[in-house]
């Protein structure tokens, strides 16, 4: 696919099309009160991965309405006091994998948590470990129209407050240093990094590689690659309610959660990515309140991004942060 979005130095100045909740604060508030009146109740056990360098803890921790929610911890093999972490998002459709994947950031000498996303992990990679016990009404096959009657409701809710209790339950490891602690992830990982970028305020460091979830009024109408065309096929049945719906997703928008972005920001985005539109990723970039914010543009690249290139570029930036 050719360049197909806006030129790129409208990008640079492009803010996007989503109307903010004004209860959008209040709501997360209350959000996040609610989850915390259940113990986080985190357990980390060792497992045998059969590596040399690298120790891997299978973990559990109690998530949106105390429902438990798994991961991996992995540290430099030997760690005897408190290194610096990194908090990492999936892909849609992916889960936390296998305890000897994904290697690189323990390599690093930091600590390395990632979360397993609920209901996930049965589209690509290793698989994953997490039930999502909550029902929904009438939805679209996907996760995106989830709950899409109400914020309350919407499933992104439910992973948004995983993704809180993640980093708390990354930081009660007694080899984990709370407060040096990034969060990053990659088109689904990505969106929920910006959220846990604007809910858990002392991080850090953000790294949202082509971030999904942002802008979704622009998004939803200009591609029709999947996850986003799950709401105009769910709209498509159910005539009527688009406003409706745009107003649900609002209180999900990456564009919200990074006006209250407080931390140096590293964003990703490719100019032929259909999946994440580069306008997207872009409103949410231009959004991002912290001055300390760069962005890798790559010109020829899908949604794979900047792949292996932006590895590099995210452990250049980590040096003099983490």
């Amino acid at each position: 696919m050719a360049l197909f979005d806006l030129p790129l130095p409208e990008l640079r100045a492009y803010r996007g099309r989503s109307t903010e909740p004004e209860d959008f604060d209040a709501f997360w508030e209350h959000t996040l009160k609610e989850s915390r009146a259940h113990e986080l109740d985190v357990r980390f056990e060792p497992v045998d991965a059969g590596l040399t360098t690298v120790e891997v803890y299978d973990v559990t921790f109690a998530g949106f309405g105390g429902h438990p929610v798994k991961g991996w911890l992995r540290l430099p093999a030997g760690a005897d006091e408190p290194l610096p972490l990194i908090v990492e998002f999936i892909g849609y459709g992916g889960g936390r994998g296998l305890p000897h994947q994904d290697l690189l950031w323990a390599s690093t000498g930091r600590a390395h948590f990632v979360m397993d996303t609920r209901g996930q992990g049965s589209n690509w990679g290793g698989g994953g470990g997490t039930a999502d016990p909550v029902g929904s009404g009438p939805a679209h096959p996907g996760f995106l129209t989830r709950g899409i009657d109400a914020p309350e409701n919407h499933y992104y809710r439910r992973v948004f407050t995983d993704a809180v209790r993640a980093v708390e339950a990354a930081r009660a490891h007694p080899l984990t240093d709370a407060a040096r602690t990034v969060a990053l992830g990659e088109s689904q990982g990505g969106g929920i990094t910006l959220a846990v970028g604007a809910l858990v305020p002392d991080l850090v460091a953000v790294a949202p590689d082509v971030p999904f979830l942002c802008d979704f009024p622009r998004a939803v109408t200009l591609t029709d690659r999947h996850p986003y065309r799950e709401v105009g096929l769910f709209l498509k049945t159910h005539r009527g309610r688009t406003a409706e719906v745009l107003r649900t997703l609002s209180y999900f928008d990456g564009v919200h959660f990074a006006a209250r972005g407080r931390m140096p920001a590293l964003f990703s985005t490719a100019l032929e990515d259909e999946t994440c539109p580069p306008s997207t990723v872009f409103a949410a970039f231009n959004a991002w309140a912290h001055e300390d914010k760069a962005i890798e543009v790559y010109e020829f690249n899908d949604h794979e991004g900047g792949g292996p290139y932006q590895e590099a570029a995210k452990l250049r930036w980590l040096r003099s942060r983490l």
